[in-house]
């Protein structure tokens, strides 16, 4: 039996306007949302890129509505398997989509920003930007970290001092492994839950706005 996840590129959505030859930005929604979710970010987003919103590949267990990339049980002690699943999945996407962009940003909120750092620790190469909003880094080793720690790829992690989803060893995790990985641009937001500000989005605006600059030199 194959039991490898597939996202189903039927339900992806694209922001209108061209795609070709324009940098991507790929956002991931979070537990029990779908693509339409994030959708509402893309005003928030620059100019002249593709956007494209896509779909988890799981189902949560009722009566939970939506899509999830992996199962939430026992979260603050799961092993590294499922996040690493769904990060393949979302490389097979990659792989189908076309044409392929010349640079591409991920931007994932909560178990998509899981999922996004946990893509980027597969593929380095592949990425120039990851934001993640609201989510973690997946503790485990991974084959690729002691290269991401030479690369160190430009990260924004944004979370709120009120959120109460992640579990604070998660969190405490995350604020060590992600400086050590990354060329970290992050911010802590006073009062702000499991949810994204529109402080939040501007920071995430000028994060993607200085990619942009990067990959035009």
């Amino acid at each position: 039996m194959d039991d490898e996840l597939r996202i189903d590129d039927t339900a992806t959505r694209w922001a209108p306007g061209e795609r070709d030859g324009r940098p991507l930005v790929v956002l991931l929604h979070g537990y029990g949302s779908d693509e339409h979710d994030l959708f509402g970010l893309v005003p928030h987003l620059p100019d002249g890129v593709a956007v494209a919103s896509i779909a988890a590949p799981l189902t949560p267990p009722w009566p939970t509505p939506g899509r999830s990339w992996y199962p939430i049980e026992d979260l603050a002690s799961r092993s590294p398997e499922p996040t690493t699943a769904a990060a393949r999945a979302l490389l097979a996407w990659l792989d189908a989509a076309s044409p392929a962009p010349p640079s591409i940003a991920l931007l994932g909120f909560s178990q998509g920003a899981a999922v996004s750092l946990q893509t980027l620790r597969l593929a380095p190469e592949r990425f120039d930007a990851v934001v993640a909003l609201s989510g973690y880094a997946t503790p485990g080793d991974l084959p690729r970290d002691e290269e991401l720690r030479e690369l160190r790829p430009a990260v924004f992690w944004g979370r709120g001092t009120n959120d109460d989803v992640i579990p604070p060893d998660l969190i405490a995790h995350t604020a060590v492994w992600l400086p050590e990985h990354s060329d970290l641009s992050g911010r802590v937001y006073p009062g702000l839950t499991h949810s994204v500000s529109e402080d939040e989005l501007l920071d995430v605006r000028t994060f993607l706005d200085k990619w942009l600059e990067r990959i035009a030199d």
